[in-house]
């Protein structure tokens, strides 16, 4: 395939896209590597935030996007096969990262001893350094080990969903090169886009976990933007399952596409009230932001959830009529064409 001089540019554009995005996700893994090398451990100074899950994400789409020529030539499922191996790169490289990779706080407040990546991880999602003084809840607790393993469940969807995307566009794009069906070039643009911003918002929650001070009810920037990321997410998800439906009769195009992004928002959720021991962040006072009763859900993350679905709904019908309408179009000039 690398014979083609158009997708020999499209190859290596994406391989220099995807190392410009890997540059700083692999250089936090070969600092802890290099640090538990020298030491033993990681101290906390030389801990870069969220070196988990977004090394091993970098990890699988890297080991992904340099198998595309030989998957697209050898398989006609090029894009499952290639799926299947970037997730089997992922886990297998974040469950070492996870169980072998210890980091040790020097603070006096906190436990001494090397703690396992994992419990580290954790804390930092709850409470951001410098903040341990405010409203900790059980922080201290959890890093003692004190914690469900299924919290993981939020780190593992987000990073599957980033996987999954990411090699939809580049397989897909690079497929159309050598044909002539490009019925999903309009949702794969779509798909592109979206990933693009999640991502990005990922890159910035990586950063500053929006702003977040460890108390349960967020500050109204961290509530929007908790909020934006979340509608993203289940949006994301949609439009990938919608890129292989279209041109289907709306109920596979349209509909399915938009409950599972429902479903993907409310996965999130559940993974952040696993994570929170039975809490979710609270976006403001009142009935529209508390907890209905003995549900952890208040009315403005039901409104969250369903709104995904919506934008998905109302961007996937556009997607739908546009298609129909080229479709007839065609029909209407090859008709023309045999009278």
């Amino acid at each position: 395939m690398l014979s083609d001089k158009r997708f020999r540019y499209y190859y290596f554009t994406v391989l220099l896209i995807v190392a410009a995005l890997s540059v700083y996700p692999v250089m936090m893994g070969v600092r802890v590597i290099s640090n538990m090398i020298v030491r033993g451990y990681v101290s906390v100074d030389n801990y870069p935030k969220y070196v988990i899950p977004y090394t091993p994400i970098s990890l699988a789409v890297i080991v992904g996007t340099l198998l595309m020529p030989i998957v697209l030539q050898r398989s006609k499922k090029a894009l499952p096969l290639a799926s299947v191996i970037a997730i089997a790169v992922f886990l297998l490289s974040e469950v070492l990262m996870e169980k072998y990779i210890l980091v040790r706080s020097m603070e006096p407040s906190l436990y001494s001893d090397p703690v396992v990546l994992e419990s580290w991880q954790l804390g930092l999602c709850i409470v951001q350094p410098g903040s341990m003084q405010v409203e900790v809840w059980e922080a201290v607790d959890k890093l003692l080990g004190g914690y469900s393993q299924s919290f993981k469940v939020h780190f593992y969807v987000i990073s599957l969903v980033l996987i999954l995307t990411m090699l939809n566009c580049f397989y897909g794009f690079g497929a159309m090169i050598f044909s002539d069906d490009r019925i999903r070039r309009k949702p794969l643009v779509m798909q592109a886009c979206a990933t693009a911003t999640f991502l990005g918002m990922c890159i910035w929650a990586c950063f500053s976990a929006f702003y977040r001070t460890g108390g349960i009810r967020v500050a109204p920037v961290s509530a929007v933007l908790m909020g934006v990321f979340f509608v993203l997410f289940g949006l994301t998800f949609g439009i990938y399952v919608a890129s292989f439906t279209v041109g289907q009769r709306t109920t596979l195009s349209v509909k399915l596409p938009s409950v599972l992004a429902c479903l993907m928002t409310l996965l999130m959720y559940i993974g952040e009230t696993v994570m929170l021991n039975g809490r979710v962040y609270r976006f403001g006072k009142g009935f529209f932001f508390d907890g209905l009763g003995s549900f952890v859900l208040a009315p403005v993350d039901i409104l969250i959830i369903l709104f995904s679905g919506f934008c998905c709904y109302l961007i996937l019908m556009r997607l739908h009529r546009h298609h129909n309408f080229q479709t007839r179009q065609a029909v209407e000039t090859e008709s023309c064409d045999i009278m």
